[in-house]
């Protein structure tokens, strides 16, 4: 997967749109935990995002690949378009 689009939403989760027009919900809270992951528990880091296609991530180092987002996110489907 390759990723089109990136929009931080409210808890923690990412609104996410691939190339081939899928889209889908990837929620970050599960890695919150994590010493890496800490820091965007502050929402100004949390929407400090990198697109780097095949992989997201953010200014304190903490990354996810594309691979990961797409086994693990709750696909939407495709958008509706008239």
């Amino acid at each position: 997967m390759n990723i089109a689009e990136i929009i931080p939403q409210d808890d923690y989760l990412l609104y996410i749109k691939a190339e081939d027009g899928q889209v889908g919900l990837f929620d970050i809270k599960p890695y919150l935990d994590s010493d890496v992951f800490a820091p965007l528990k502050d929402r100004g880091e949390f929407e400090r995002i990198y697109n780097g296609k095949y992989f997201i991530e953010w200014d304190c180092g903490a990354d996810i690949s594309a691979d990961t987002i797409q086994a693990r996110w709750k696909n939407l489907g495709l958008p509706f378009v008239r």
